[in-house]
């Protein structure tokens, strides 16, 4: 990867920013990454909201997406078009382990399948996204 590229995948902005998503590796063959829980991000009973996972998910599904397209030759971007996520587990505090795997990467759609676990190992949630790939315009 160039250094273009690699800042561009792995510095968080937007929610990734503000949720603190930081990722660590990140190729067109997957993704893991890491983020610390704090009291924003829980629901009211004091446990991680489920829409945390569900961001962390799309980002970890986008980004590897993304990396498969450029590496692969075919250009463009990712965006999804399906989240399903299962919570299996709660947390208030300590790390979350995010790794993105690939299921099928096609010329038209991706699908990747996303562990989010404890410092432990244990599995908190799981989650399928599936990419549409798009051309981008100049």
């Amino acid at each position: 990867m160039t250094e273009n590229y690699d800042a561009l995948v792995k510095n968080a902005t937007g929610l990734d920013a503000l949720l603190g998503f930081a990722i660590d590796e990140v190729s067109g063959d997957g993704l893991r990454g890491t983020l610390t829980i704090r009291g924003d991000h829980h629901q009211p009973f004091g446990i991680v909201h489920g829409g945390v996972y569900c961001a962390l998910a799309e980002t970890a599904a986008s980004v590897s997406a993304f990396c498969w397209l450029q590496e692969s030759g075919i250009g463009g971007t990712a965006v999804g078009v399906n989240n399903s996520t299962d919570f299996l587990r709660s947390a208030s505090e300590g790390d979350i382990t995010v790794v993105a795997t690939p299921v099928h990467r096609g010329r038209r759609q991706q699908l990747w399948l996303i562990d989010m676990s404890d410092a432990d190992g244990r599995p908190l949630a799981q989650s399928k996204v599936r990419m549409q790939n798009i051309e981008l315009q100049d």
